[in-house]
C-alpha cells in the first residue's frame, strides 16, 4: 500500500496507515553460509538417524569440527521442520483433539490405486538457501501424484498441492499425513471432509507410520539433491521435475515387484 511514486511523502503515508516507518525499510536477513552448511549436515544425519535429538546432533557436528551450541541447533531444526522420532510423554493426550484424526492404515490391505495417498513436507537445501518440498504419493503404486516447492510451511501450500493432484488424478479414499500444524487445522480437515476423503494421521513420534514417503525423501535427497545442489529456486524446481519424472516413469521399485510406479498407477487409471 506504500507507493514511492505518489505525491505524499513516505512519512505521511505511514502516518495515515498507522505504520512504523522502520517496517518499510526493514530487509529480512538470510541465514549465513555457515548455518546453511550446518542445516545440510543436520538433514543428512536425520535421514540416516531419525531418532537423534539435539544433543546427538551437537555431538555429530563436533566430530565435523563445528562448535555449535544447543540453542542454535534447536532453532535450525525447527526452521527445517525436523523433529526426532521417539516415544514422547503423554502419548494418549492429544494436542488439538478437534483436528487430530486416528491412524487408519494399521492392518489395512492396500489393494488398488487411489485407495491411500500419503502427504508430507521436507526441507530441501540449495547451494545458497533452502526451500520446502511438499509431495503426495500413492501407496499402492508408489507413484508421486503431486508435488511443489515453497518458501514457507503454510497449510495453504499443502492444500494447493492436494487440489492439483485431485484435479489431475481424481480423489483418494484415504489420505495419510503426520500431525504437523499444516494438517491439524480447520483448513485441511474441513476440505477433506467436504470432499468425503477419510483422514488418517500418524501416531505422534512414529516415523514408520508414513514410511513410504520417508523413503521417497531419502531417494530424492541422496540420488539428486545432495549430488546436484541447485543455485536457486528455479533450478531446483526444474531439477526436481526431471528427477520425479524419472522416479515415476523409469526407476523400478523393489517394494512393488521391481516395476515402475507408472506401470501400475497409469495402467490402473
Amino acid at each position: 500500500m506504500i507507493r514511492k511514486d505518489k505525491k505524499l511523502s513516505m512519512r505521511r503515508q505511514c502516518e495515515l496507515l498507522e505504520l512504523n516507518r522502520s517496517m518499510i525499510y526493514y530487509q529480512p536477513k538470510d541465514e549465513s553460509d555457515e548455518n546453511l552448511y550446518i542445516m545440510r549436515m543436520l538433514d543428512k544425519r536425520h535421514l540416516d538417524h531419525p531418532t537423534h535429538g539435539v544433543l546427538q546432533m551437537q555431538d555429530f557436528l563436533f566430530t565435523l569440527g563445528l562448535m555449535v551450541n544447543v540453542k542454535r541447533i534447536r532453532r535450525l531444526l525447527r526452521l527445517m521442520g525436523i523433529m526426532a522420532h521417539y516415544p514422547k510423554r503423554n502419548l494418549s493426550k492429544l494436542g488439538q483433539a478437534k483436528y487430530v484424526r486416528p491412524y487408519l492404515l494399521r492392518s489395512l490391505e492396500i489393494t488398488h490405486t487411489n485407495q491411500v495417498w500419503a502427504i508430507d513436507i521436507t526441507y530441501i537445501p540449495m547451494a545458497h538457501g533452502f526451500m520446502y518440498l511438499t509431495a503426495i504419493i500413492d501407496l499402492h503404486s508408489r507413484f508421486v501424484v503431486g508435488w511443489d516447492l515453497h518458501n514457507t510451511l503454510e497449510a495453504e501450500n499443502c492444500l494447493d498441492v492436494l487440489k492439483e493432484a485431485i484435479r489431475r488424478y481424481g480423489k483418494p479414499e484415504i489420505i495419510n499425513s503426520d500431525q504437523g500444524s499444516q494438517f491439524t487445522c480447520a483448513l485441511w480437515t474441513e476440505y477433506l471432509e467436504s470432499e468425503q476423503i477419510q483422514i488418517s494421521m500418524d501416531g505422534k513420534g512414529r516415523a514408520t507410520d508414513n514410511i513410504f514417503i520417508e523413503r521417497l525423501w531419502r531417494t530424492v535427497k541422496q540420488d539428486y539433491v545432495y549430488l546436484y545442489p541447485a543455485a536457486d529456486g528455479q533450478e531446483l524446481y526444474e531439477g526436481l521435475k526431471t528427477f520425479l519424472s524419472f522416479y515415476n516413469h523409469e526407476k523400478t521399485h523393489q517394494g512393488i515387484g521391481r516395476v515402475r510406479p507408472a506401470d501400475i498407477y497409469l495402467n490402473a487409471a
